[in-house]
């Protein structure tokens, strides 16, 4: 089934990332036009660029480092000042430096939760007086198993993620008359990312997983429409997982 969101603008901040990038995608084909945010790979997020106007939609690609100060802020500015309102975010920039807890010191803690956090918490702010008032929005934050069962990257990572959980059930009954929606989507050991670059098969997954073999963007980027388009759910945290975490 193909979701329609005709004349609607959707901000995918990490579009050059695989999952990121299949959202984007994913967003396209449902009628969407795009901002493309990416950090260091620009090459792969014009690429992402370059599909989505081959699908017939509008694409903006912007930088932004959303580790620094204010980032969040500043990036829902030019978003808005290069290709106007925002109807749809897709927060799934994230940060996730792999280390063992005794070796996360406060420089990696700060970083991790200034992008996988306050950026998210600053862009979420500043677009969603706009969805309010028009009656419409759609607010989808990338977070992860990890933030449910500890994960295998970090407690920087897994206490980040986590933190989403709770501004999404905050925020979700106080704009839910007003219709928009804020979901989280939690996907665990997808293939085709930087923290996971390929599908070795069964003998070399990073953890054990029921249905045998990695995830993929697309699976992330199916679900991910499919929460964006659906108005009647919202503060929810769906795994995608392979059925790692059994809820």
């Amino acid at each position: 089934m193909t979701f329609s969101l005709d004349g609607r603008l959707a901000l995918v901040t990490g579009a050059s990332g695989g999952i990121g990038g299949a959202i984007a995608l994913a967003l396209a084909r449902a009628g969407a036009d795009l901002v493309l945010t990416y950090s260091g790979h620009r090459d792969e997020a014009e690429a992402v660029a370059g599909a989505v106007t081959g699908l017939g939609r509008a694409a903006t690609v912007l930088q932004a480092d959303l580790g620094a100060a204010g980032a969040g802020r500043d990036l829902a500015e030019r978003a808005a000042s290069a290709a106007g309102p925002v109807d749809v975010l897709v927060a799934n920039a994230g940060a996730g430096a792999r280390r063992a807890w005794p070796d996360v010191d406060d420089e990696l803690w700060a970083h991790t939760f200034a992008v996988n956090v306050t950026a998210v918490w600053q862009l979420t702010r500043a677009v969603l007086p706009g969805m309010v008032e028009r009656g419409f929005g759609r607010i989808l934050l990338v977070s992860s198993v990890a933030a449910l069962n500890g994960g295998l990257v970090g407690p920087h990572y897994a206490a980040s993620k986590a933190a989403l959980h709770g501004l999404m059930h905050h925020l979700a009954p106080r704009v839910a008359g007003s219709g928009v929606t804020v979901n989280t989507i939690a996907p665990a050991l997808i293939a085709g990312t930087r923290m996971l670059p390929g599908d070795d098969g069964p003998g070399s997954l990073p953890a054990p997983i029921p249905v045998g073999h990695l995830g993929q963007p697309e699976d992330i980027a199916d679900m991910a429409l499919a929460m964006l388009t659906n108005a009647y759910l919202t503060s929810k945290v769906i795994t995608v997982d392979g059925g790692i975490y059994p809820a």
